[in-house]
């Protein structure tokens, strides 16, 4: 029987086995073929209601997962979490806006603008991440959706930000640019989704279940497909965002899911809760925070912001940042 090497080459293909266990994954494969159909410039493309549809369809599923997670958590883990949660939802935008505007020299709209996408939540690396856990059988035990939830919620402290940087901006006042966000689908179908499951009986949850639950891999696959094909193009404008932002684009998910990690860890969460929060941290809003920053923020470049949590981060924590997350739960947790 060989001896087990050293502690460090052990680690090292535990991590490269890691890597390419998640690049094997039906989600991260209909990703990457999408990003090959995009480099290709194929004739593949979703009709862009199907895609809202499907948009609305992932954000509700969240919504009513939180709810009955939150319905059936115990009161000695929900408080932490939901504690530790909006202090993130707070602090990662507010540190992202800092850092652009004191290091890259970014005016204060570009900077509230990322702020926001940073903030914010990527729904489908939430569930790549849930999906990640699953396969290496570590589920989370915590309520999870409701973090994703309440992490909307950095859209407005951004938002915020913007306008105390910027004095009055645009001329728009206060309370329209919360209504505009609030009005955003994915605080009212996150919110609405998790009262929606808070409220529903067992027996009633049954009748849905078949939907939610088991159709919303399938949802994930097709919505990356389109992803990977809208990354690919988002790719090509690597020279807008800069170098500054490009390494930012990839350092800040590893700070913030390390930080959340952390988090996670000091609360007293299991593994798999950490891990799944350390991926929410890291992750980066595309679908939400770029409508709410049309609105409220119209003197920010598109080019910006969603080059940079697009194209460039939300590829990183799918092909290489999960595995990251992971290990370092791995050496966190012993």
């Amino acid at each position: 029987m060989r001896a087990p090497g050293p502690p460090e080459r052990n680690a090292a293909v535990n991590g490269l086995d890691l890597l390419i266990t998640n690049l094997l994954s039906p989600i991260v494969l209909a990703f990457l073929l999408g990003t090959l159909a995009g480099f290709l410039r194929s004739e593949l493309e979703l009709p862009e209601p199907v895609l809202k549809l499907i948009s609305i369809y992932l954000l509700f599923s969240i919504g009513l997962t939180g709810g009955r997670e939150l319905a059936h958590a115990e009161g000695a883990t929900l408080g932490p979490l939901i504690g530790v949660t909006v202090l993130l939802t707070v602090a990662l935008p507010v540190v992202t806006f800092l850092v652009l505007r004191r290091l890259g020299g970014f005016d204060a709209a570009n900077a509230a603008a990322v702020a926001a996408h940073y903030g914010s939540v990527s729904s489908v690396t939430f569930f790549a991440a849930l999906a990640f856990a699953r396969s290496v059988e570590a589920a989370p035990q915590a309520p999870m959706a409701a973090v994703v939830a309440i992490m909307e919620w950095a859209v407005i402290i951004s938002l915020l930000l913007a306008r105390l940087s910027m004095g009055k901006g645009n001329g728009r006042g206060l309370q329209a640019v919360l209504m505009d966000t609030l009005r955003g689908r994915g605080i009212l179908l996150l919110t609405g989704g998790m009262l929606i499951g808070a409220l529903a009986t067992d027996s009633q949850w049954r009748q849905i279940a078949p939907f939610y639950e088991g159709l919303f891999r399938g949802m994930l696959m097709l919505f990356l497909l389109e992803m990977g094909m809208t990354a690919a193009r988002q790719v090509r404008d690597f020279a807008k965002v800069g170098v500054f932002l490009t390494g930012f684009a990839v350092a800040a998910p590893v700070c913030f899911g390390l930080a959340g990690l952390l988090a996670g860890h000091m609360i007293g969460l299991d593994k798999g809760s950490a891990f799944v929060l350390a991926a929410v941290c890291a992750s980066s809003s595309y679908i939400d925070a770029p409508a709410a920053c049309r609105a409220a923020l119209p003197e920010a470049s598109p080019g910006i912001y969603l080059t940079a949590s697009l194209g460039i981060t939300f590829p990183f924590n799918l092909l290489a940042g999960l595995p990251l997350y992971w290990a370092a739960a791995g050496w966190l947790y012993g």
